[in-house]
């Protein structure tokens, strides 16, 4: 079973408003970053998985807490699956400049061709590092000829699952029902159940 409590190895304030959202169901408590960017681990992962272990270990072996962590992207097919892992970082640290970026080699790309899915992979840790449980979700999409909405982070602007709305344009709670990071969550809570009652 999950623990009651969860740190959340990010400091990305969009991450953690919606774990806590996605757990709050189940009773789980998702704790904020606990402390600043110089305590994050580099990541030399080559797969999603990987990144996300070892934040998750490196954050519990410093703080002594069961942990949560997660790594994710989105994968484009017209550019053979990039930015993938390096999401978050491909060609700066602004997700703006990021998307702006996919967005400037899809230029010339029809609608047809510009297919992509956002994953995402959590990896829960006791508080000595040792992997509790991971999970992976994955959302079908589409990336849109231009940014819209305000709402979301990342990439959400410029993806869509319809062709027509973007992520960003969702309400939290829709999002949470459909996103790559909600079907994680609730693979999650299936191969290890909530905490007991009483607990959460």
């Amino acid at each position: 079973m999950l623990p009651a409590e969860l740190l959340l190895a990010s400091h990305n304030p969009g991450k953690v408003r919606e774990f806590q959202r996605l757990f709050s169901p189940y009773q789980i408590v998702v704790k904020a970053p606990y402390a600043t960017d110089q305590d994050l681990v580099e990541e030399t992962g080559s797969t999603y998985w990987e990144n996300a272990r070892l934040k998750a270990v490196h954050v519990a072996k410093s703080t002594g807490m069961a942990t949560l962590a997660d790594d994710s992207g989105v994968e484009v097919e017209a550019l053979d699956g990039a930015p993938g892992i390096h999401s978050a970082r491909f060609v700066s640290e602004s997700a703006w400049e990021n998307s702006r970026e996919i967005l400037l080699r899809l230029m010339d790309v029809p609608v047809a061709r510009r297919g992509a899915r956002m994953v995402a992979v959590l990896v829960v840790v006791d508080g000595q590092g040792r992997e509790i449980a991971s999970s992976q979700g994955v959302l079908e999409g589409t990336i849109l000829t231009f940014p819209k909405g305000q709402g979301g982070f990342g990439v959400d602007p410029i993806f869509s699952v319809d062709g027509t709305t973007s992520l960003a344009e969702w309400p939290a709670e829709e999002k949470d029902r459909w996103s790559h990071r909600g079907r994680a969550v609730r693979q999650l809570i299936e191969i290890c159940g909530p905490p007991p009652a009483g607990l959460g």
